[in-house]
């Protein structure tokens, strides 16, 4: 167990290293920050002002070095628009989105196991078809359509649920449902499929000649077996929902890392992009890395493959 985990933690390394070249040459070598920072406005006098006083005119593998070096520290520079240290800038947003996709991970697995539950026990009826079609709603609704509606109609027509903010546990409803049910329907169908699969297996067959009860084999049983393949999938969400919360905190003005991204980006920070991602791809890679070693002690013959 000891030596799978740790091939998986140097591949996970590997791969860091892979995403900070490549976030680094793209905000760095695919355009010149110096223009971005400068301004639309600016002069060749200012853009060459800007590119002296933040060191671009260095050759790239030297800044990179040097940036790679203070990144592992957790030293990401200053913030351009906000002449703070970058570290303390994300750790200020980053609890928002935390709680946000924990919440919303949260409110797919809710939704999402007892519908596949449900749809496997009794497949080709009319709850495996209701599970199916909120699936294929879900996947083909697009966020920011869904969190508009949901503004309009719990907010503004309804006004159970506040509109914008992030202060308080009602603040966080709306928009983890919505960043929520975009996350749903993997887990649902992969649950329902690997359900199905299990629930026809020999020893299910055994387990119910001798008389256990249905929910009984459905938990003890079939879904231990047929959750392996979720926990990959649950976690590869979770870092969705931590990256992919740009939209779902602009329209609701959570003051999240995804909204500090967008702020970011159209500001041309680039310390903050860059810390942004390389943070964001950690958890990735960190979550990752759970699943795997979580998969391995479920199932042994993970180990030896």
């Amino acid at each position: 167990m000891m030596v799978y985990a740790l091939k998986r933690a140097v591949l996970g390394l590997a791969i860091m290293l892979t995403i900070s070249m490549a976030v680094f040459a793209l905000t760095n070598i695919a355009s010149d920050p110096a223009i971005a920072i400068a301004g639309e406005g600016a002069t060749a006098t200012d853009v060459e002002a800007v590119r002296q006083r933040y060191g671009f005119d260095r050759p790239v593998v030297e800044r990179y070095a040097e940036w790679l070096g203070h990144a592992v520290r957790g030293d990401f520079g200053m913030s351009y628009r906000q002449q703070r240290p970058v570290a303390r800038v994300v750790l200020e947003r980053f609890p928002v989105t935390f709680t946000l996709a924990c919440l919303a991970l949260g409110f797919s697995l809710a939704l999402a196991l007892p519908l596949a539950m449900f749809a496997a026990l009794w497949p080709n009826s009319m709850i495996d078809r209701f599970a199916v079609l909120t699936a294929l709603v879900a996947q083909a609704v697009p966020t920011f359509w869904l969190s508009l509606l949901g503004i309009l109609v719990f907010s503004v027509e309804l006004g159970w649920l506040p509109v914008s903010g992030s202060t308080s546990f009602v603040h966080y409803i709306l928009p983890a449902a919505c960043l929520g049910f975009f996350a749903m329907p993997a887990i649902l169908r992969l649950t329902r499929a690997g359900l199905l699969e299990v629930l026809e297996a020999d020893y299910i067959r055994t387990a119910r000649a001798k008389g256990l009860r249905t929910p009984t084999i459905l938990v003890k049983h079939a879904l231990r077996n047929a959750i392996i393949p979720v926990v990959s999938i649950a976690s590869v969400q979770f870092g969705y929902l931590l990256s992919g919360s740009v939209i779902v905190e602009t329209i609701f003005a959570m003051q999240g890392i995804g909204y500090l991204a967008w702020e970011s980006v159209s500001s041309a920070d680039l310390p903050v992009v860059q810390a942004l991602v390389l943070v964001t791809a950690f958890f990735y890679v960190l979550l990752t890395l759970f699943a795997d070693i979580l998969n391995a002690w479920l199932d042994p013959r993970i180990r030896i493959a």
